[in-house]
């Protein structure tokens, strides 16, 4: 569970809730570790930690901030971080700092020994889990629905750790993929629909687990595959095992992570993530093209979209806004009236550019609809005569419950006004989404067959994979504990 941008300002996006990482049999594992959450700090940058095994000991380090600021390779912290096993965790948190207690990942003394669990995803039936753990005498540390997993361990029966680990899958529901280190063995794991991403890869006798293929990059590590949805895989001295414990159900990967999650240099599911949002740009100009002069993304999340887009419509692409890539935690504002006012602390126009010029702005999404009206004023007031706005997405207009950190509906400017209405709202000339059916054409399906749908896009089109617990469509996630 954790976040997308190392910019606090993103107020129009949803925030992955974060990042996982795993290695198995190289003395440097958390070295390893670090840099592996340094490629994915995009998912997570409220907290980081690192859990390592030495074959005896486990040894952890779990602090507030980017991974840089937690795990210099010189520091005390990192020297202490010994072993052939480690796994790591990015945080992504909404509001205020994030607490030490929540910070993966959880390491307890189990029954059988030592067990360290890292988690990406929420579990739509947490609230009732914890409540009966916790009248049966359960006690929790924190307030995440992962440590759900970690008691649901310790209480089973089977033998064996991944024994008993699939006996806690099955009884959850959600949406998760995890690392975890028990029993000098390293584990990974995804749920039966495949939703958040997993990926395999070898580096020399070493095997990686991480959220993206990023994560192997940085490492020296070559991509084996992406674990399959519902996949174990147990890794340990005699190599690599697979098993595939649950019921098959249909795939449904993250369509977001396509859209704006990922980053766009990342492989996932057998498709490249910058080409998928150069398709997705090239698909919206198809839909919805407008007479311009120029197509201008939205950094950093709309430039692979506007990039594509400007080819198919063969227009000319010009960086008409500067990113700020400087801001640093020192300048994070605790309410929206802050987050509203500091959008040009982010943003600048490039009046050289887009003055006296047509502009199309192409972006990923608006959740909120706030810094797309500031950005919109601000090609106004670098002397734009008219600006089109293109979205690299279908309306936003339902809640995350599978991991990301989503608004209330009555918060998704969507969910509560017409296309045409936004587009009043934020000030534009005209305004465009892609549909769901050039969504799915750009990822290469004809449309989308609404009798079985290749991605989740509940967000898009309410059609939730996972079962959601009884009143849980009305409420928002945040940080894995229903609110």
């Amino acid at each position: 569970m954790t976040g997308v941008s190392t910019n606090p300002f993103d107020d129009d996006h949803f925030h992955e809730e974060c990042a996982i990482f795993g290695i198995y049999g190289t003395p440097e594992s958390s070295v390893h570790t670090a840099l592996g959450l340094h490629a994915l700090q995009h998912r997570g940058q409220e907290a980081s930690g690192i859990v390592s095994f030495d074959g005896k000991d486990f040894h952890a380090h779990r602090g507030v901030g980017h991974v840089g600021e937690n795990f210099d390779a010189n520091s005390a912290p990192m020297q202490a971080l010994k072993g052939h096993i480690a796994i790591g965790h990015n945080r992504y948190s909404t509001t205020g700092p994030s607490e030490v207690r929540n910070i993966q990942p959880f390491s307890s003394e189990l029954a059988f020994g030592g067990f360290a669990l890292a988690h990406n995803g929420n579990l739509t039936n947490a609230a009732r889990l914890r409540a009966s753990l916790v009248e049966t005498g359960s006690l929790f540390q924190s307030s995440t629905d992962t440590e759900i997993i970690v008691h649901l361990v310790a209480r089973s029966h089977q033998q064996g750790v991944s024994n008993r680990l699939i006996d806690a899958l099955k009884q959850i529901e959600g949406a998760y993929s995890l690392v975890c280190i028990a029993d000098d063995m390293l584990i990974g794991v995804r749920d039966p629909h495949g939703v958040r991403p997993l990926v395999l890869g070898k580096r020399d006798d070493a095997y990686v687990l991480s959220s993206e293929t990023c994560g192997l990059d940085i490492v020296g590590a070559e991509f084996v595959r992406d674990l399959l949805p519902g996949e174990m895989v147990v890794i340990d001295k005699t190599g690599i095992t697979s098993i595939m414990p649950f019921q098959e159900q249909p795939s449904r990967f993250c369509i977001f992570e396509y859209i704006y999650f990922a980053r766009p240099d990342s492989i996932l599911e057998g498709r490249g993530v910058y080409h998928a949002r150069k398709s997705i740009g090239a698909e919206l100009a198809t839909e919805s093209h407008v007479d311009a002069d120029l197509v201008v993304p939205v950094p950093d999340s709309g430039l692979p979209a506007a990039i594509g887009y400007a080819q198919a419509a063969n227009i000319p692409f010009e960086l008409g806004i500067i990113r700020n890539h400087y801001i640093g935690r020192t300048f994070i504002q605790p309410t929206q009236k802050g987050r509203t006012d500091s959008v040009k602390m982010k943003h600048n126009a490039n009046s050289s550019a887009v003055a006296g010029k047509r502009v199309i702005l192409v972006d990923d999404s608006i959740v909120r609809g706030t810094t797309s009206r500031k950005i919109v004023l601000m090609m106004r007031a670098a002397g734009a005569t008219e600006v089109h706005m293109r979205i690299a997405s279908p309306p936003t207009i339902n809640p995350c419950f599978y991991g990301v950190d989503t608004p209330d509906k009555d918060q998704l400017i969507a969910a509560q006004m017409s296309v045409d209405d936004i587009a009043k709202e934020i000030g534009v000339d005209s305004l465009s989404f892609i549909s769901i059916d050039g969504l799915y054409r750009a990822m290469g399906e004809a449309r989308r067959d609404p009798d079985c749908p290749q991605f989740c896009d509940a967000c898009f089109t309410g059609d939730y994979p996972i079962k959601l617990a009884t009143g849980l469509s009305a409420k928002r996630v945040s940080h894995g504990v229903i609110n």
